[in-house]
């Protein structure tokens, strides 16, 4: 394996790969809540959230957009918006953290009836390095389903609501 920048692969390496799926119920239209997918429009509703815009030109996301967010001090992961289509209710996101996973995310409405939408979520998590098979063998569908669920919460306290719900930080 010849390599020229990044971390030194053994000769060995084997790439891991898990799937997570959730189906959130959220109580709105698929037309008021596909705006809210959004990275400028999640810091209205889920408490924590932020992110730098480094390409869109809306401002907001579209076809093409990028993105960074940071977890940690110093661990960036990039994010590309690779489908955005509003009419079929789906955005879909490759997820990069350097040196250790690469993310593709979709997420597919649904109405179900005239006021409750499924979103319909999957991320695939495929390590790039050992500390990316690391992070898949330490990642528990319990935390996934944790968060998940905390997103399907928040979402459903904004529409209703239209404030952010806030974490209980202890």
């Amino acid at each position: 394996m010849t390599q020229t920048n990044g971390p030194k692969l053994r000769d060995d390496f084997k790439s891991k790969k898990i799937k997570r799926t959730f189906t959130q119920k959220i109580n709105s239209t698929p037309d008021k809540i596909f705006p809210l997918l959004c990275p400028e429009r999640e810091k209205d509703w889920l408490d924590g959230w932020s992110y730098d815009m480094i390409y869109s030109e809306s401002g907001f996301a579209e076809n093409g957009a990028i993105f960074k967010t940071r977890y940690g001090e110093t661990v960036d992961t990039i994010w590309i918006v690779t489908k955005y289509d509003k009419e079929l209710g789906i955005i879909e996101f490759v997820r990069m953290t350097w040196d250790v996973v690469v993310v593709n995310i979709s997420f597919r409405l649904e109405a179900v009836n005239d006021t409750v939408t499924d979103i319909h979520v999957e991320y695939i998590f495929t390590s790039i390095t050992e500390k990316g098979n690391e992070f898949i063998e330490g990642s528990s569908s319990r935390q996934f389903l944790e968060m998940m669920k905390w997103w399907e919460k928040s979402l459903n306290y904004f529409i209703m609501t239209g404030n952010k719900l806030l974490a209980i930080k202890l």
